[in-house]
């Protein structure tokens, strides 16, 4: 038969066990940087049902993002927003650079640089030699004068 203090030290041992198995663990628990990551991903989803973006959109824009997170956030926001009668906002993509601000300066159409050597305005380009600094032909007269 079990003596009184074998009984109290189980007892113990059982408590404290059932205290740990409650607590966390530094280390023990999921990655914080990848719980961000699915929380990100679970608001691309609800941001393109609320923009009234299709599920196929949403994933080619946001390739990156996890396509099961990405899915399980546009399926809870259109719960979400079939229960409140809720309407989408049309998304508003940003336009991207005309081309004509792309090309470099002496590609531009209607700019300097045309094949004649003139300008919109119908004014020669400056030379080469005039641009580097170089003296122009009247300068030098001047100095024969002095």
């Amino acid at each position: 038969m079990p003596t009184l203090s074998h009984l109290i030290a189980r007892l113990l041992l059982a408590g404290v066990a059932l205290l740990l198995s409650g607590c966390d663990i530094p280390g023990m628990g999921p990655d914080p940087a990848i719980a961000r990551r699915e929380a990100e991903a679970k608001a691309i989803g609800g941001g393109c049902r609320h923009g009234l973006r299709s599920i196929e959109d949403c994933y080619s824009l946001n390739e990156r993002a996890s396509k099961s997170a990405v899915f399980e956030g546009w399926k809870e926001m259109d719960q979400y927003m079939r229960e409140n009668k809720i309407e989408g906002v049309r998304a508003v993509e940003a336009k991207s650079a005309p081309a004509e601000e792309i090309l470099p300066d002496d590609k531009k159409a209607g700019t300097k640089g045309g094949a004649d050597g003139k300008d919109k305005a119908g004014a020669t380009k400056p030379k080469a030699a005039e641009k580097s600094g170089d003296q122009s032909p009247e300068k030098p007269a001047k100095k024969a004068a002095q």
